[in-house]
């Protein structure tokens, strides 16, 4: 079952990377690259805030060393595709979270094992940060490169075969976590799983909330537009917890990470359900504000049109027509100066 585990594991980070290339498309990449605006929040979000965040929740709650590199590791990850899905959902700008997904992704073969080997620091004396196979996890990281410039080049050469494939990867996110989900839940064991401490049950909770906050404000402090800062907001907090199981899976052994596989797991479900309910309070109390705010950014250029042609000044060089009862027409001299 374990073997089985990691085989699923590898072949859904593969799909998903394959998926993130699939929706990358060179052009707006350029574009992205002459005004990097997305870059920049990717970095401050995916690998400033977040790990931030992380060690902070983790000394917070006073987590062990095991649950504190379990959430570490979490913090460390870039963006995930779910913040793509979700980004649609809240008319957000799909070009920014596409390019600060991919962006994340590249910049996490550097920035991921320099954040855990910075962060995890205050648990050195421990066998699991002992341990830290810090250079699988670039191995693993470095992995993923292959699957997303395959999915460029399918972007650039097949544009409807990506566009399939960039659907099949949001559908196998989802399966691969439900899968993920029992099969841990059946390798563990149920009482194995009732040791998770409560404080790591309340990290998975709290942590991707104040990551959507986080975004928010950060984008709040660019003066973004209303929809970008609903992308950045969704894009800070969803992490990719495919990457983050493959590593935990892959790097270290069961007897060492025990129960906190369940980690990534956990706040991919409580990550899903808020991002989830951000969306429903969208729908419900935000789009007809945004709906109001468009309709009246075009009746500002009407109006502003139309007051430039009521203010248009006639050319009086030769004369000023002007009409009289009985639709008498009569011209009436003026001098130009010379």
């Amino acid at each position: 079952l374990s073997q089985g585990l990691s085989v699923l594991v590898g072949l859904g980070l593969c799909v998903t990377m394959l998926g993130l290339g699939c929706a990358v498309e060179l052009g707006q990449l350029g574009q992205q690259l002459r005004r990097p605006v997305g870059l920049l929040l990717a970095l401050l979000g995916q690998f400033v805030a977040m790990p931030l965040l992380a060690f902070l929740l983790a000394l917070i709650f006073a987590l062990d060393e095991v649950a504190a590199v379990a959430v570490l590791l979490c913090g460390c990850c870039p963006g995930g595709n779910l913040s793509n899905l979700m980004s649609v959902l809240v008319d957000g700008d799909m070009n920014l979270s596409i390019i600060m997904t991919a962006s994340s992704t590249l910049l996490a073969l550097f920035l991921m094992p320099l954040c855990l080997w910075i962060y995890s620091r205050h648990w050195i004396n421990t066998a699991v940060v002992q341990l830290l196979p810090l250079g699988a996890v670039s191995l693993t990281l470095g992995s993923t490169l292959l699957p997303i410039g395959l999915g460029v080049l399918i972007r650039y050469r097949h544009p409807r075969a990506a566009d399939l494939l960039v659907k099949i990867s949001l559908w196998s996110l989802l399966v691969t976590l439900v899968v993920l989900f029992i099969l841990t839940g059946t390798m563990l064991g149920p009482d194995l799983l009732a040791q998770i401490p409560a404080s790591v049950y309340a990290i998975a909770v709290l942590m991707p909330l104040a990551g959507y906050a986080l975004g928010y404000g950060l984008a709040t402090v660019f003066k973004m537009p209303p929809h970008c800062r609903r992308t950045v907001s969704l894009e800070t907090g969803c992490q990719n917890v495919q990457l983050c199981t493959a590593i935990l899976k892959l790097t270290f052994s069961p007897e060492l990470i025990g129960s906190m596989y369940m980690f990534p797991l956990l706040y991919a479900l409580f990550q899903s359900a808020e991002a989830g309910l951000f969306v429903l309070a969208y729908k419900m109390y935000g789009r007809d504000s945004y709906k109001q705010d468009t309709l009246g950014e075009e009746e500002d250029t009407d109006i502003s049109y139309k007051k430039l042609k009521e203010e248009e000044v006639p050319d009086t060089s030769y004369g000023t027509v002007t009409t009289e009862e009985h639709n008498s027409i009569q011209m009436e001299p003026t001098q130009t100066a010379l």
